[in-house]
């Protein structure tokens, strides 16, 4: 039978007494010198004192005031002239969490499963990191849908992951379960099998909620599962329980962090939005830090209530060192400190688990992908993915994408500390090595791909445990780079704060031909820079020659002329010192663009038919057809169009016939200039047609979108409007992508342009 109403308000209000005291029912039941199990029973509503001097004890152990017992006397006098309840209503949950936020979409997974499944029993398991707010979730539906469970709500803390004792025995939950419906304990056999047959008959019919918060396991679950399909059963656990899912059908949900907009909510609903609308900044950085995980966000919102006077923007500094960021997420509470929550998850591993999840933690960039995991482990991708999976089943890391994998911020954090503590330096040092080859080797074959015609510089074999992921097409060479390329950014860097020298300037030259054809320009930049800052250490001149030219290169592609002139100045003293040749030849090409760019073509020319001397020499026909075609765009340029034509289509011939795409693309599209000026714009616009399908095939976006421009232009000159703009859109949306302001400017400008035409 349900609960009735005075009864309920009494519990209620008694309940409330009891936990503004703070004091434990162990701690109570000391005081009054009655039972902690029957002080629980009180203030859930299960059993009301049957005399009044109880309720008064209870009270006064509580700090009641006069008032208070007088309004208690009142409530406990029209609970218990109703008489007693037939059946006890357990009303085992716990309060609700008081600054709830967000999470919708999960809340409303929980209420459609029960929609989907009337016939059998609904069993929502939900799984994520510790601090993910699992329990949180649960307890808000639970209490959100109370209506739905007129016959009580059950709730047990498992301890699955406490770090005080052992996981609750299933029989202990199901003995607990049963005295709160109001079995007599004498009567609860011993047999754990007939105490769970017991536990399903006696719920059997009922409209029962049953919380399982915080399971270790399956095997722990099973036992306290209903039979009954009017019972509902919420399970939360750090591991994801999937033979739950495959022989009881549970609905997993795997929580993930808060999106920002909720975190800030979370945080308003904390230190309410007034303190957060008057340092904006400031909470933007918090909830970076934090991350979007629900403790950390507690911890901080903790720690700036508890000093109102102090801004929040001192509390993000506190935060900004990553070195110490897990010592200011931490207060004196162990269910509220980072590291202690981890700490549970990470003493469950296993000792090969355990020392993977410490050298994934050392690991740089947002994610890593399945090969570069095996090769920091030091291992096999079966083994490897092996690792991952249980890493996954605890919910330490995520499988984002299919075969790649990520850890939450803070959690990696604490990896990398427990990789200090626990792994030794040599171990370390090596998986950071191997780490490294493997991005180095791979990326070094991806570019050859990208550009079989660039000049190859020299590696070493790759590293004991390392194999190089294959990248055996442009089009798969092009997808690894696009989804690799903040870890190998980062990768370098990681190298240069080694030291590791000649590691760090090679992966700044594997690079380079992706970030040339996709206008990352700044990245292109930092790559060189950290590039040319290792190249000093190390004794080949060639190897600093190449990369000052290439800083040269890079600094002048974002408007830095005067630096990137000394720095080629420095490549071709080099170059002339190691009697480099080709390399010097190279430097002129780039001395020919750098004062084209200043608008000084005559002075380019001169650079471009120097480098096409040497190259002549050299008997190197691909880079002697680059030139060619160079010296054709100079001369047109600088108005001798007649000359022009016959250098750009001489390149252009040269190129079809030794088979080099990439340049036959951008002769393509100096010949359709030519012709465009000269006024053949039907023509124009067939070679540039012809020149952004090779382009295309090339994934080289960054001359895609210029040649779209010009062939835009050339449609406009034909009175084709509509032409005109399609391509210029589609050359707006390449130069967006590839932030490229002024160029999207200029674009934005010839549309409406068109526009005031149409």
């Amino acid at each position: 039978m349900a609960l009735s109403a005075h009864v309920e308000v009494f519990a209620r209000a008694l309940g409330e007494l009891k936990g503004r005291s703070g004091r434990s029912y162990r701690a109570l039941g000391e005081r009054t010198g009655l039972s902690s199990s029957g002080l629980h029973r009180y203030c859930q509503g299960s059993a009301v004192p049957e005399h009044f001097e109880v309720v008064a004890r209870i009270a006064r152990a509580c700090g009641a005031t006069k008032a208070e017992l007088v309004e208690l006397h009142r409530l406990w006098a029209m609970a218990t002239a109703e008489g007693p309840q037939d059946e006890p209503v357990a009303r085992q949950l716990p309060a609700p969490p008081a600054r709830f936020a967000g999470r919708e979409r999960e809340l409303e997974h929980v209420t459609r499963a029960l929609a989907a499944q009337p016939a059998a029993v609904v069993i929502s398991a939900i799984s994520g990191a510790g601090g993910i707010g699992k329990t949180w979730l649960a307890l808000h539906w639970a209490h959100r849908n109370l209506h739905l469970f007129p016959d009580g709500q059950l709730h047990v803390d498992l301890r699955g992951f406490d770090p005080t004792g052992s996981p609750v025995p299933p029989e202990a939950a199901v003995r607990g379960f049963l005295e709160a419906m109001g079995v007599a304990p004498a009567t609860i056999p011993a047999d754990p099998q007939a105490q769970a047959g017991l536990y399903r008959s006696v719920i059997a019919g009922r409209r029962v909620l049953v919380v399982l918060d915080n399971a270790r396991d399956t095997a722990q679950v099973v036992p306290l599962l209903p039979g009954s399909p009017t019972c509902t059963v919420l399970i939360t656990s750090r591991r994801r329980l999937t033979r739950l899912v495959t022989a009881h059908g549970a609905h997993q949900i795997d929580l993930d962090v808060l999106p920002d907009d909720e975190a800030r909510n979370l945080l308003a609903r904390h230190l309410g939005a007034d303190r957060l609308a008057a340092e904006p900044a400031a909470v933007d950085e918090l909830v970076g830090f934090c991350a979007g995980l629900p403790l950390a966000l507690g911890i901080v919102a903790a720690r700036a209530t508890s000093h109102p006077e102090f801004s929040l923007a001192s509390l993000a500094d506190e935060l900004r060192d990553h070195a110490s960021r897990l010592d200011a997420l931490n207060i004196d509470d162990a269910e509220a400190n980072l590291r202690a929550v981890f700490s549970w998850s990470y003493r469950a591993l296993a000792e090969r688990t355990a020392t993977a999840f410490g050298l994934l933690g050392l690991a740089p960039g947002p994610d890593i992908g399945l090969p570069a995991a095996a090769a920091l482990i030091g291992t096999s991708t079966a083994e490897a993915r092996v690792r991952l999976r249980d890493l996954e089943a605890e919910s330490l890391v995520q499988e984002h994408t299919p075969g790649r994998y990520r850890m939450h911020d803070l959690v990696r954090l604490y990896a990398a500390e427990q990789a200090a503590r626990d792994l030794a330096e040599p171990v370390r040092h090596e998986a950071s090595a191997r780490l490294l080859d493997f991005y180095l080797h791979t990326a070094y074959s991806g570019d050859r791909v990208l550009d079989p015609y660039r000049p190859p510089i020299e590696l070493a074999d790759p590293l004991t445990g390392v194999t190089p992921h294959p990248l055996p097409d442009l089009d798969r060479a092009v997808a690894w780079f696009e989804v690799e390329h903040a870890n190998l950014m980062q990768a370098q860097q990681l190298a240069a704060r080694h030291g590791w020298h000649p590691t760090t300037w090679r992966l700044g030259w594997a690079l380079h031909t992706f970030h040339y054809r996709q206008r990352r320009r700044r990245d292109n930049l930092t790559t060189w820079r950290t590039a040319v800052a290792a190249v000093e250490h190390l004794d080949d001149p060639a190897d600093r020659a190449r990369a000052h030219r290439r800083l040269g290169v890079a600094l002048l592609d974002v408007g830095e002329h005067r630096d990137g002139l000394r720095h080629l100045h420095r490549a071709l003293e080099e170059f002339h010192r190691a009697g480099d040749v080709a390399g010097q030849a190279r430097t002129h090409e780039a001395f020919a663009a750098a004062w084209d760019q200043q608008g000084d073509s005559e002075r380019a020319l001169e650079h471009a038919y120097e480098a096409l001397e040497l190259y002549r020499g050299l008997a190197d026909q691909t880079r002697e057809a680059n030139v060619l075609n160079s010296v054709g765009w100079y001369h047109a340029v600088l108005g001798d169009l007649t000359r022009a034509a016959r250098y750009c289509t001489a390149a252009l011939d040269l190129h079809r016939r030794i088979g080099y795409a990439d340049g036959e693309a951008y002769t393509l599209s100096s010949v359709g200039h030519i012709a465009h000026r000269t006024g053949d714009h039907a023509r124009a616009v067939e070679h540039f047609r012809e020149a952004i399908a090779v382009l295309r095939s090339l994934n080289d976006r960054g001359e895609e979108a210029d040649t779209l421009d010009l062939l835009a232009q050339a449609h406009l000159a034909l009175g084709q409007v509509e032409q005109a703009r399609e391509a210029w859109q589609q050359a707006l949306e390449l130069y967006h992508s590839q932030h490229r302001t002024a160029e999207v400017l200029e674009v934005r400008s010839r549309l409406a342009a068109l526009d005031t035409v149409a």
